[in-house]
């Protein structure tokens, strides 16, 4: 996991990750200043390490003077063995209400230079001549990381093509959304793609897919809307990649604070979108796309915060994209857990969380396990405490009630997760539920459901469950693909085991192992 402290008043932003060598490279953006942009390096693509930061707003008068927002960094096409770095830069011209994007490239991915815009500042017509004097002196001759050279010929820093975008602060919403930038190769050519609004419509449905095309080494021509779905206010942090022969583009969506994507034959064909196309949960944003020597991953922040995605974000780990069977997008579990698997629990006895019923048990191993509850709720957990685990079964539900998994619950108070499984409809619910002892009377009861999500099922009543919780980091996948990804920090360690209410259910090849705990904590990224 990576973020910042509290006490720090900063959190991780959007993110960028590129692999090379053998090692991932992390730019994020740091809330709620944005004058930087950060760079750690990690080669689990789960510890990082702070590096040299990459980028700086400008100087005052420049375009980026306010500022910086999202990036992208691929290989550079034209110039072997260098880096392009494209991102967002806001000005006090505008008072940060008009979006472009810039340039800056490296030789070796920690050193960076802005590329040459075409930009006059125009601050000051009336300044006395000694501060007119003191500008020209502060100027800068050449780029840096905080600074760009000034050049007439460059098409930078770029903006929106008023022929098909929103353009002018008069227009839609009085903010110009041109920001988010993301360049992608293919047998059609160089593309850059961007966040953007298109022209008309109704206001909170503008949100689209800007494109341009890179005609010549550094210069990008306009092109309509790569696609406009016609439903959201933005499509944010667009990425396109291709996958066993269909090409697929993701964008975050505001709206639901979810991670959506749509399919297409090739990047200039028309984008359509499958039955479900949620790819991850809510409080999972801003995904970026890379490729390491496995495949292709997916990243982003997850927000604690659901009203606040300024605060209190973290970096879980990456998940594997894969294409399933019917050609949807999935994602699955990052590899990297299987190394860090430990000992094996014992599941073969188990104590009744609650009086009645069944009760303490044992069976043997290979035995399928039988539990059932007539009338009320029970649950049945192993006699070890867990906190960084793994568990691997499969469910079969007999009858129409309910079940699903208890998680580092509290032996006495019984507070921890509950993990409702319906696995009739296809339903998976992750409740944080417990007793709030800084209140009193009915206050105390706490419970908060940290995210939910659905899977299709052909076969109703039966699934193959995988959980992970590593530290703070949750993570539900069914029959092989994530359903629930987050970051919470309410239990930290307890009893773990299935629970059912009014039911029978049947368990299968269960399987519990100790998982290696994070060596970092969540605060990572003000220590370094």
């Amino acid at each position: 996991m990576f973020s910042e402290t509290e006490e720090s008043r900063k959190a991780i932003g959007d993110v960028d990750v590129l692999y090379h060598d053998g090692l991932y490279h992390l730019f994020h953006l740091v809330l709620p200043n944005h004058d930087f942009i950060a760079h750690a390096v990690s080669t689990d693509g789960v510890n990082w390490r702070r590096v040299r930061n990459a980028l700086f707003i400008g100087d005052p008068g420049s375009w980026d003077d306010l500022m910086l927002w999202t990036m992208h960094v691929s290989p550079d096409p034209h110039h072997p063995g260098r880096w392009r770095m494209f991102y967002t830069g806001l000005s006090r011209r505008e008072r940060g209400r008009l979006q472009r994007i810039g340039l800056a490239s490296s030789h070796d991915l920690y050193r960076w230079v802005k590329e040459p815009v075409n930009w006059v500042d125009q601050r000051g017509k009336n300044d006395p001549p000694k501060v007119r004097e003191a500008r020209k002196l502060s100027q800068r001759s050449s780029g840096d990381i905080e600074a760009a050279a000034i050049d007439p010929e460059s098409c930078f820093p770029l903006e929106p093509d008023p022929a098909h975008y929103e353009s002018e602060l008069s227009e839609g919403r009085g903010v110009i959304s041109f920001r988010d930038p993301y360049f992608f190769s293919c047998e059609s050519g160089n593309w850059l793609l961007a966040a953007a609004r298109v022209k008309s419509g109704p206001l909170v449905r503008r949100g689209c897919v800007a494109a341009m095309k890179e005609d010549e080494a550094g210069h990008f021509q306009s092109q309509p809307p790569l696609h406009h779905p016609l439903l959201y206010d933005d499509v944010e942090v667009p990425n396109v990649f291709e996958l066993d022969g269909q090409t697929y583009l993701i964008g975050s969506i505001r709206e639901d604070a979810k991670i959506r994507y749509w399919h297409a034959d090739a990047i200039d064909k028309p984008w359509r979108s499958f039955h479900d196309n949620v790819l991850m949960a809510q409080g999972n944003y801003a995904g970026r796309v890379c490729r390491d020597d496995k495949g292709l991953l997916l990243w982003c922040f997850f927000a604690m915060n659901r009203d606040d995605r300024t605060v209190n974000n973290l970096m879980p780990p990456p998940k594997r994209l894969v294409q399933d069977r019917n050609g949807l997008l999935r994602v699955k579990s990052f590899e990297i857990f299987e190394e860090w698997l430990g000992k094996q629990v014992d599941t073969c006895c188990v104590r009744s969380l609650k009086p009645g019923g069944r009760g303490d048990h044992c069976r043997t191993e290979e035995e399928r396990w039988a539990i059932q509850s007539e009338f009320g709720f029970q649950a049945f957990v192993f006699e070890e405490e867990l906190e960084s685990f793994r568990l691997d079964c499969r469910m079969k539900l007999i009858g129409k009630g309910k079940c699903g998994l208890v998680l580092r619950v509290d032996p006495e108070s019984h507070d921890g997760y509950y993990l409702s499984l319906d696995l009739l409809k296809g339903v998976a619910q992750m409740r944080a539920w417990g007793t709030n002892r800084e209140k009193s009377g009915e206050h105390m009861m706490s419970f908060e459901t940290v995210q939910s999500a659905f899977w299709f099922t052909d076969k109703p009543g039966e699934a193959e469950i995988s959980v992970l919780a590593f530290g703070s980091y949750l993570e539900v996948s069914i029959n092989g693909y994530i359903v629930l990804s987050m970051a919470d920090q309410h239990f930290a360690r307890g009893y773990v085991g299935p629970y059912l209410e009014t039911a029978e259910l049947e368990i299968m090849d269960l399987k519990v192992w100790h998982l290696k705990n994070p060596s970092q904590q969540d605060d990572q990224l003000v220590g370094g």
